[in-house]
């Protein structure tokens, strides 16, 4: 698990440019599944299983997407001003560094401001790459960079850019790679443009038309000193994800992962939030409408260049989902 959760946070794919990260995915899953597609909008769909008149279509969606940023100018002196693709926050931001599609590294600086305690908004926040002119600026408008960030193993715990939802999607290779046969239709999604609005998953599954959904995402933990914002806490289970800003979880869904959890003898969470959505948002609304809940893997510090998850969430969580899914689904 450790080996693959370093291959895929150090490959860099920001929203709408998950090329480099969905050749990756396929290498792990060949001979593991017994099909691989690429759809218009680029969304990676691996099929195990045959359909049939009898059996069930489930659709799992992991995005493999991370947030960026992209330069909207350049100044005389080399300097980029940019904007974000996704969440990117000012307090996460100021000197930081970042590495382009195109090789180009660079340190975020900020204009000159009055207060010790706080940072401006990203308005005010440049792209500093060691040069004192346009002309010898490497990169130009509409060029995107994502955070540069090593991976680091600091035992149970796990620590990079891209966790959210690189960690996902390793979960669910893991668990393509584990399941030898199953009595449903396995529909696993590695979808694009997740951080800009969840854009991806919603036309998969139109494509797909599953009987039932589960997102696999990150969800938000509430065990730093002084946060009582959650209860779900790193290292005690993947957490069955119910509510956020976009989605209500089908309770039937929700309950078959919970006895799938008890029947797999792994510990297991409950995941609310009040803010963000995951790509059950648009999946649960797709076509006729589809029965959708998640599984969500507890993260600190979300949206930040240093997210960090616990390998034995990871674990517990692939051996959730097989555990469904070698099984036959009914709700």
């Amino acid at each position: 698990m450790k080996s693959l959760i370093k291959k895929l946070v150090e490959t860099t794919a920001p929203s709408g440019y998950e090329a480099n990260i969905r050749k990756v995915i396929e290498a792990e899953l060949k001979g593991h599944v017994d099909s691989l597609t690429v759809d218009p909008l680029g969304n990676l769909i691996a099929l195990k299983g045959e359909k049939t008149a009898d059996n069930t279509t489930v659709m799992l969606a992991a995005h493999m997407d991370e947030i960026g940023l992209m330069v909207t100018h350049v100044d005389e002196n080399g300097f980029a001003r940019f904007t974000r693709i996704g969440g990117v926050f000012p307090r996460n931001t100021a000197g930081g560094r970042v590495r382009f599609l195109n090789g180009a590294a660079g340190v975020i600086g900020m204009e000159p401001h009055s207060s010790l305690s706080s940072v401006p908004e990203l308005e005010k926040m440049f792209i500093d790459l060691g040069v004192s002119s346009a002309k010898d600026c490497p990169v130009e408008i509409g060029d995107v960079a994502v955070f540069e960030r090593t991976f680091e193993d600091l035992g149970n715990r796990l620590v990079s850019k891209a966790m959210d939802d690189r960690s996902g999607v390793a979960v669910l290779i893991a668990a393509l790679q584990q399941i030898k046969s199953t009595p449903n239709q396995i529909a696993a999604v590695f979808t694009v443009q997740e951080e800009v609005g969840t854009r991806g998953a919603g036309p998969a599954a139109f494509g797909i038309n599953p009987d039932l959904a589960i997102a696999i995402d990150v969800t938000l933990c509430g065990d730093t000193p002084l946060d009582n914002s959650s209860q779900v806490r790193l290292g005690d289970g993947p957490a069955v994800h119910i509510k956020d800003a976009g989605t209500l979880a089908d309770p039937r869904v929700s309950a078959w992962i919970r006895q799938g959890a008890k029947a797999a003898k792994v510990p297991f969470q409950t995941s609310i939030i009040s803010r963000g959505t995951t790509d059950a948002y648009t999946i649960q609304t797709s076509g006729a409408g589809v029965p959708t809940s998640g599984i969500s893997i507890p993260c600190r510090y979300i949206h930040s260049p240093s997210e960090m998850v616990d390998v034995r969430d990871l674990e517990n969580s692939v051996k959730l989902i097989v555990q469904l899914l070698s099984n036959q689904v009914k709700l």
